[in-house]
Formats: structure tokens, sequence, C-alpha cells
């Protein structure tokens, strides 16, 4: 073994930004759309997958617009027992779970949706592409397109690709883990989580040029320990975010009611 993983990394990153170029450009534009229009960029994955939601928002260095969905059901905050691996792996497996969580999330048209996922043929990323799509949001997948020679799993017959508008390829590849160890049966280190957050900074960076090119502004989260930056600073921009999400969520109601009473 020659190089361990930093370069082997480096060089999947290398490949991925030269691969997604155009797709890097059409998602920022759309991404800018929304924002522009005072919508939101949404962020959706489950167990590993979540931790690139929450490295777009909030965070130093990112800025109001994005939305993280969340759900703790589908993250594990233990290994074993009660929100443990397993049952994660059990229930971001299980078809129509994840509609019923994002029926109580500001979803409208005209927003935007990156959705994360490794293989992406697990349901829960599968379900929110095509719940997304149907109220008229922009679905950009961040998956491995190396995963797209195995079958699909989901009823539809779609994987996470298929279901998106657009897809960003992390370039990782199937095992996920990239380094080989002589005498060990299977490589370690994992990449698909490093490269989801690559690629989304650099749609991050992207989409604040676009939004530039349009004489646009949008707060940005800077580090209290910065000279003149003072945790202030950072609840006004809480505060802003929270007004946004409100609008969002008011235009969201109608559909929400709708949906309570079966239509």
């Amino acid at each position: 073994m020659s190089d361990f993983y930093i370069p082997r990394l480096a060089a999947l990153i290398e490949k991925a930004s030269k691969e997604n170029a155009e797709a890097f450009e059409q998602a920022a534009s759309k991404f800018a759309d929304s924002l522009q229009n005072g919508g939101l960029v949404h962020l959706y994955g489950s167990g590993h997958s979540v931790l690139p939601c929450q490295e777009v928002f909030p965070r130093y260095g990112s800025y109001v617009g994005f939305n993280p969905l969340t759900d703790p059901r589908v993250m594990w905050n233990n290994v074993l027992g009660a929100g443990g691996v397993r049952e994660l792996l059990w229930l971001e497996r299980t078809e129509k779970y994840a509609e019923k969580f994002l029926d109580h999330q500001p979803l409208n048209e005209g927003d935007s949706i990156i959705i994360f996922g490794h293989s992406g043929r697990n349901a829960s990323g599968i379900d929110t592409a095509i719940y997304a799509k149907k109220r008229g949001i922009f679905v950009v997948a961040i998956t491995s397109k190396n995963n797209l020679d195995k079958p699909a799993t989901h009823s539809s017959g779609m994987r996470l690709a298929d279901a998106a508008d657009l897809v960003i390829d992390t370039c990782s590849p199937i095992e996920d883990a990239i380094v080989p160890v002589e005498g060990w049966s299977r490589p370690v280190s994992g990449s698909s989580t490093v490269l989801a957050m690559i690629m989304a900074h650099e749609l991050i960076a992207r989409t604040a040029d676009q939004l530039s090119k349009r004489g646009v502004e949008l707060p940005v989260f800077a580090s209290p320990t910065i000279a003149g930056v003072t945790l202030h600073d950072t609840d006004v921009i809480y505060g802003v975010y929270r007004e946004r999400m409100l609008e969002a969520q008011k235009k969201h109601l109608p559909s929400f009611q709708a949906t309570m009473r079966g239509e």
C-alpha cells in the first residue's frame, strides 16, 4: 500500500470536480432561483447521509435559506439498543415512512432540495425525491453513480438517481472504503460522506456566486472568534432564518391542512 487515505480521497475529489462541472452550475442556478424568490433549499439524508445536511446549515460560511430536514428516527444516537444503528437501517428501508415526516415540513413549490445517499437504493431518499417532485420542488441527488449497476429495491423500480431532476456524482466506490490493508479482507476508511460534504460546499459557493451576480446577498454565519464578530451577530442571522421559515410555513399551511383532511 503506497498511499493511505488523503491521496486517494484527493484523487476522487479531483475526478468529481471535473465530472460534475456542468451539474454544479445547473444546480446552483436553480438554488439561486429558489433563494432569490424567498424560498428554501432543503437538505435530506438518513444514516450517515444526515451528516452533510448538518454540515451545510447552520455552520460558519453558510447562509440563510438552507433548511436541514433532520429526522432523529433515521439518525443514530446509539450503536445498539434504542436509537441504534439497526433500527435506522430498518426504518430508512421502509417505504412510505418518509412521507409521514415530510408532511409536516414546509416544502413549497419553487423550492429546491438536495437528497444525500451513497447507494441511492434506500426507500427514505427515493420516497423523499418522489414526494418533492410531486410538489414542484427541484430535486438534486448527491450519490455515487458507481451504484447504478446495482438493481433497484424500491417498489417503484427507481433508485435515487432515477427519481431526481439532477444527479451529482461523488465518484465514491461501491464499497465506500478506499484504503486496502495488506492481510485484511476488506478496505478501510469510508469516502462517501466526506465527498458528499465537499460536493455540498461546492454548491454553497456556486449558489452564492449566482446570487451575487443577481445583486442578492444573504446573511452569512461568521465565527465569533473573528475580530468584530459577536454572538449577537449570530442571533441576528437566526432571526432572519426564523422569519424565512415562518413565511415558508404559512405558505405550506393549506397543503398541510388538506393532507390532514385526507384530501
